[in-house]
């Protein structure tokens, strides 16, 4: 493939450059002095010799070295104060185009030039997508590393923007190695074993993922795929590897019931809006007879704001409705009918109230939600029992969502979203909604 060409000549020219430098000496320098060396370099195989050197440095250090790296990068390839200042001044003094360029110049963190020139190291895109995912895993603990990974977001972004991806159709025919992925990625709704795939990959099933021309044979995101008569409202039979095989002919809608992305270190940059609206099309081309486009959906923070609610005494609920959720202590609740039923108006009720009202920062508190909806989505159903797996009732009480894509309407529902975070939801949803309390 094109991309492992790529690689072996950025290998070749690694290797001409670390003779050149005869980097292998006796005395290994850190990696921030290596670092400092990459980006005062201007030749083109020391230079590709020493992002390798900082790529390998980096992958040879243990938890706590990295840390300290981050820091590094945070304290020593940070902006410079006075250089802003000067460049705010004489931008203000004189509004040219030469000006702004300096001062565009001065705001920005030399960390960015670095990790631009770590990308030239072979299989650089990778290192720093994994790089970005263990940064944000320390970014808890030491809120000050945001700014790295402000810088890092912002390249990958550019690097992985869809107009430089391809999508592709998972089949059972693809290669093995690329199927262990899948299974390996699939999170939402996990696989058991590769032959376990084979059903999902079946005629009235579809897999669509996107690849990266520098990550050829990884994928970044992919999304499962069922086609089916009517908008189905329960997973279990979606996932049976022995349900029988349904006619695509026949199916009127398709259901994206799993949406996974595949590296920690691609979280915040723009795949999955794009992932969606292209596998539309493609199915709009290849079976114009389909009608409906909708997900099904989990609603994966639901039972954690319920439970703070209830501990927190939310108004929402009511007394009675407190009484009968009493019965969610009870592991095995969703095998007695008697309770089921007890619980099913309260909890469809309290998760539309959740869905549409509950936000942080002026958004959905649901990230799925928050997914869906700015793709242009409509919050269409609330499925009762339609996940009663055990990750199913630990998230969401076995409650899962269809959210409609409308191709008509999806860019209408997107602008009202973005605009002032409306969520935009059917009738039926709508009937579900507790009163607001004046």
């Amino acid at each position: 493939m094109r991309a492992s060409l790529v690689n072996q000549f950025l290998i070749s020219i690694a290797d001409a450059g670390r003779d050149l430098l005869r980097l292998r000496s006796n005395r290994r320098r850190d990696i921030v002095a290596l670092c400092r060396d990459l980006l005062s370099t201007r030749g083109e195989a020391s230079g590709t010799a020493l992002a390798r050197e900082v790529v390998e440095a980096y992958l040879a250090m243990d938890g706590e070295a990295r840390l300290r790296f981050f820091f590094a990068l945070l304290e020593e390839f940070g902006p410079d104060p006075g250089a802003i200042a000067e460049a705010i001044e004489a931008y203000l003094e004189h509004t040219d185009a030469e000006r702004l360029r300096v001062l565009h110049r001065a705001t920005e963190a030399p960390r960015q030039e670095l990790f631009r020139r770590m990308n030239m190291a072979p299989q650089g895109t990778r290192r720093l997508v994994e790089l970005r995912a263990e940064l944000m895993g320390h970014i808890r603990a030491h809120p000050e590393l945001r700014a790295v990974d402000s810088d890092l977001h912002r390249l990958l972004s550019s690097w992985f923007n869809p107009g430089f991806l391809s999508l592709t159709r998972i089949d059972w025919n693809s290669p093995a190695a690329l199927l262990e992925k899948i299974v390996h990625y699939e999170k939402v709704h996990r696989i058991p074993a590769l032959e376990a795939l084979r059903r999902r990959l079946a005629e009235d099933r579809r897999c669509f993922a996107f690849f990266h021309p520098a990550w050829p044979d990884e994928p970044l995101i992919f999304v499962e795929v069922a086609l089916v008569k009517g908008i189905a409202d329960r997973v279990q039979p979606l996932l049976d590897e022995a349900a029988p095989l349904f006619p695509p002919k026949d199916a009127d809608t398709a259901i994206f019931y799993s949406i996974n992305n595949c590296h920690e270190g691609l979280r915040g940059v723009t795949l999955g809006n794009f992932l969606i609206k292209l596998v539309v099309a493609d199915l709009q081309r290849e079976l114009p007879h389909l009608r409906q486009f909708a997900t099904l959906s989990p609603v994966p923070g639901f039972a954690a704001w319920l439970a703070e609610a209830l501990e927190q005494g939310d108004p929402v609920i009511g007394e009675n409705e407190r009484k009968a959720l009493a019965a969610l202590a009870d592991p095995d609740w969703h095998h007695d009918p008697e309770k089921a039923e007890a619980l099913k108006t309260p909890l469809l009720r309290l998760c539309a109230h959740y869905l549409v009202r509950v936000r942080e920062r002026g958004r959905p508190r649901d990230p799925v939600a928050r997914f869906h909806l700015h793709n242009g989505a409509r919050l269409e159903r609330i499925n009762w029992l339609a996940d009663t797996s055990p990750k199913g009732l630990a998230e969401s009480h076995g409650i899962l969502v269809n959210y409609l894509y409308d191709p008509t309407r999806i860019e209408r529902n997107h602008e009202a979203y973005v605009a002032s975070g409306e969520v935009i939801h059917s009738p039926a949803v709508k009937a579900l909604l507790p009163p607001l309390s004046e």
